[in-house]
């Protein structure tokens, strides 16, 4: 009998964070020897909330490593222990994954690198430059990684569960609205959620996949592409009565991103781009080269929206 095929070993950057432990979790889950790279690994045991996530990773066979991005030979060595490299640091630190590049090329035994982007794909949106930069930053760490002719999957989730949807899209808000709600634009071009363990394990199927080396995997999975009237209608439904209304208008939307100062206004900037623009879904996956999660790895279950809504009844 041909024996099983080795699981790719694999090592995660910024695995403190929210999607980083996920990542890890469903490395470990996916039975992946998993590494986790951390900045100070003394103090992060002295921060409760840190020294929760490394111990439970550490309990469930992860082995952590000393390292940060800021400095290459720590780099070069845990990336020389492993086949993989995932980032997941936070949106300011997404140029900070230069010399994370450099220590790949460097070490040369990386058969796929996953950047951190996990979002909307930076080469579709069509927002120009409302976003201070958001955007051309991940696009810039993609140009150079391609560059380098290191091998990647680029992994365009949308939105997490967790941003904007507590609200049902309601920005100032901390849960959905029992009263009356806001719909941006005519309430009818669809966004995508994703919860963020759900991101994570579409994210570690695609390590040993040769359909996704060199592509974006996007995730737009069915259950979790909505419109905001769909969002509402759904929430109605759950709370047994119809909220009260109002349309904000492109233009309207527009005025109030320029008059509120950044980065505050970021999260109308972000409904902007879903909810009026279209950038999660006006384009084909397949035409531009791309493939979808759900459709690779129909086995996978996931969190729906509505299953989500649920949750905050």
């Amino acid at each position: 009998m041909e024996e099983k095929k080795k699981k790719s070993r694999i090592l995660i950057i910024g695995v403190t964070g929210n999607l980083g432990f996920q990542l890890a979790k469903a490395s470990l889950h996916q039975s992946h020897p998993t590494f986790g790279l951390v900045r100070d690994l003394d103090s992060a045991f002295t921060d409760p909330a840190k020294s929760h996530k490394l111990h439970s990773l550490s309990d469930a066979g992860a082995t952590l490593l000393k390292g940060s991005l800021q400095d290459e030979a720590s780099l070069v060595e845990a990336i020389k222990k492993v086949d993989i490299v995932i980032c997941a640091v936070s949106s300011k630190q997404i140029l900070d994954q230069k010399l994370l590049v450099q220590a790949i090329k460097h070490a040369g035994c990386i058969k796929r690198f996953i950047p951190s982007e996990f979002g909307l794909d930076p080469d579709k949106t069509q927002i120009s430059d409302m976003d201070h930069g958001f955007y051309s930053r991940k696009a810039e760490i993609r140009r150079l990684v391609e560059a380098e002719g290191i091998p990647y999957t680029y992994i365009s989730c949308n939105f997490y569960m967790s941003y904007l949807l507590p609200s049902l899209v309601q920005p100032g808000l901390k849960t959905p609205p029992r009263d009356k709600v806001t719909v941006f634009g005519d309430g009818n071009v669809k966004g995508v959620f994703v919860k963020e363990s759900d991101v994570a394990a579409f994210t570690i199927r695609t390590v040993d996949d040769p359909r996704t080396l060199n592509k974006v995997l996007y995730l737009r999975p069915p259950g979790n592409v909505y419109s905001m009237n769909d969002l509402v209608e759904i929430w109605e439904s759950k709370i047994r009565k119809k909220l009260e209304k109002t349309y904000i208008s492109e233009e309207e939307l527009l005025e109030k991103i320029s008059e509120t100062p950044y980065p505050e206004n970021m999260e109308m900037v972000f409904i902007y781009s879903a909810f009026v623009k279209g950038d999660h879904i006006y384009f084909d996956t397949e035409s531009c080269g791309g493939v979808e999660g759900t459709q690779l790895y129909p086995q996978l279950e996931y969190t729906t929206i509505s299953e989500y809504l649920d949750t905050l009844l």
